[in-house]
Protein backbone atom coordinates (compact mmCIF):
# COMPACT_ATOMS: atom_id res chain seq x y z
CA UNK A 1 0.00 0.00 0.00
CA UNK A 2 0.96 3.66 -0.15
CA UNK A 3 2.16 6.02 2.54
CA UNK A 4 1.32 6.12 6.19
CA UNK A 5 -2.19 7.02 7.29
CA UNK A 6 -2.62 10.68 8.27
CA UNK A 7 -5.66 11.95 10.17
CA UNK A 8 -6.82 15.37 11.35
CA UNK A 9 -6.73 16.11 15.05
CA UNK A 10 -10.36 16.71 16.13
CA UNK A 11 -9.30 19.71 18.23
CA UNK A 12 -6.72 21.71 16.27
CA UNK A 13 -7.24 20.09 12.83
CA UNK A 14 -3.50 19.47 12.39
CA UNK A 15 -2.69 16.47 10.16
CA UNK A 16 -0.83 13.81 12.13
CA UNK A 17 0.36 10.25 11.58
CA UNK A 18 -1.98 7.57 12.96
CA UNK A 19 0.67 4.91 13.47
CA UNK A 20 2.67 5.04 16.69
CA UNK A 21 0.76 8.11 17.90
CA UNK A 22 0.14 7.65 21.64
CA UNK A 23 -2.52 10.41 21.66
CA UNK A 24 -4.55 9.33 18.64
CA UNK A 25 -6.88 10.55 17.36
CA UNK A 26 -5.39 13.72 18.82
CA UNK A 27 -2.04 15.20 17.81
CA UNK A 28 -0.76 15.83 21.33
CA UNK A 29 -1.44 15.50 25.02
CA UNK A 30 -2.62 19.13 25.06
CA UNK A 31 -5.32 18.48 22.43
CA UNK A 32 -6.39 15.29 24.21
CA UNK A 33 -6.78 17.21 27.47
CA UNK A 34 -8.55 20.09 25.69
CA UNK A 35 -11.13 17.63 24.34
CA UNK A 36 -11.58 16.11 27.81
CA UNK A 37 -12.03 19.62 29.25
CA UNK A 38 -14.85 20.31 26.76
CA UNK A 39 -16.63 17.10 27.75
CA UNK A 40 -16.42 17.68 31.51
CA UNK A 41 -17.59 21.28 31.09
CA UNK A 42 -20.54 20.04 29.00
CA UNK A 43 -19.47 22.06 25.96
CA UNK A 44 -20.24 18.94 23.89
CA UNK A 45 -23.71 17.48 23.95
CA UNK A 46 -25.20 14.33 22.46
CA UNK A 47 -28.65 14.99 21.05
CA UNK A 48 -31.41 12.64 22.10
CA UNK A 49 -35.07 12.96 21.21
CA UNK A 50 -37.79 13.34 23.82
CA UNK A 51 -39.39 10.13 22.54
CA UNK A 52 -36.16 8.23 23.15
CA UNK A 53 -36.01 9.58 26.70
CA UNK A 54 -39.53 8.33 27.40
CA UNK A 55 -39.07 5.01 25.56
CA UNK A 56 -37.94 1.87 27.41
CA UNK A 57 -35.87 0.73 24.41
CA UNK A 58 -32.24 1.61 23.78
CA UNK A 59 -31.95 5.31 22.85
CA UNK A 60 -30.94 6.44 19.37
CA UNK A 61 -28.34 9.18 19.69
CA UNK A 62 -28.00 11.95 17.12
CA UNK A 63 -25.05 14.07 16.14
CA UNK A 64 -22.62 15.60 18.60
CA UNK A 65 -23.08 19.35 19.19
CA UNK A 66 -20.05 21.48 19.73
Amino acid sequence: MGGKLKVRCPVCKKRVSWENNPYRPFCSKECKLADFYHWINEDYRIRISREDLLDDKEPHFGEIDK
